[in-house]
């Protein structure tokens, strides 16, 4: 990527948005760390110094459009990372329609209306958008049907747009990893009521570490999907 590239990324309060979003930050670049409210993006500001911030909340997508309309915009925008996610583990026979709701809408329709509301500025510069999906994008396991779904729709939406856009010179990958040491690994297993070990997953800053990958290869190639396993 050039230097000074911007770009926005939800998910940035922990685990991986903010493995990625230090390295980011670190190396010069411009970027715009999305908040649910007010109180959040102040957080985020003090962290990385000189940051923006873009307030919406995910789990309501039909208001964000509206919230981006009273706020100042990046004029120029090189990537959008999607990183942010929510996970409610549950049978079929127990989770509501909430639960379903929620897990889509942060996860896969939260995704859809960034993706939509930052293409012309993604178009002109030709720049990138990196979902970050999950292991459960792939393959569905008991207990975890909503999250699932909604990670399975997150890789039908990246396969589309990565058509859809080709042309225009936007580049879309997903990335899928394991298990990773992060916060929501930590509700997982409470919820599964295991104990939970970070040291037997992934490091965040190794899937940061991936995700910059996609984004600096060379324009004249695209990493489309990327699975990334625990190696312990």
């Amino acid at each position: 990527m050039a230097v000074m590239a911007t770009h926005v990324i939800t998910g940035a309060g922990s685990g991986i948005g903010a493995a990625v979003a230090r390295r980011l930050h670190a190396r010069g670049d411009e970027i715009v760390l999305h908040a649910r409210d007010a109180g959040r993006a102040k957080e985020l500001a003090a962290g990385f110094p000189g940051a923006r911030t873009l307030v919406g909340d995910l789990a309501d997508p039909d208001k964000l459009s509206w919230a981006f309309s009273h706020q100042t915009l990046p004029d120029r925008i090189d990537s959008l990372l999607h990183i942010a996610g929510v996970v409610d583990l549950g049978g079929v026979g127990e989770l509501t329609p909430k639960s379903w709701r929620h897990q889509l809408n942060v996860n896969l329709i939260a995704p859809a209306e960034l993706t939509r509301h930052f293409l012309p500025q993604l178009r002109t510069a030709r720049g990138h958008v990196i979902f970050v999906n999950s292991g459960a994008g792939l393959s569905a396991s008991a207990g975890w049907s909503a999250y699932a779904a909604s990670k399975h729709g997150l890789k039908a939406l990246a396969d589309s747009l990565r058509q859809e856009e080709h042309a225009n010179g936007v580049r879309v990958t997903s990335v899928y990893p394991g298990r990773t040491a992060s916060p929501m690994q930590a509700k997982v297993h409470q919820q599964e009521g295991k104990e939970y070990d970070p040291s037997k997953w992934i490091d965040p800053e190794s899937v940061a570490t991936t995700i910059l990958t996609a984004l600096d290869l060379p324009r004249d190639a695209e990493i489309n999907d990327l699975t990334v396993r625990p190696g312990r």
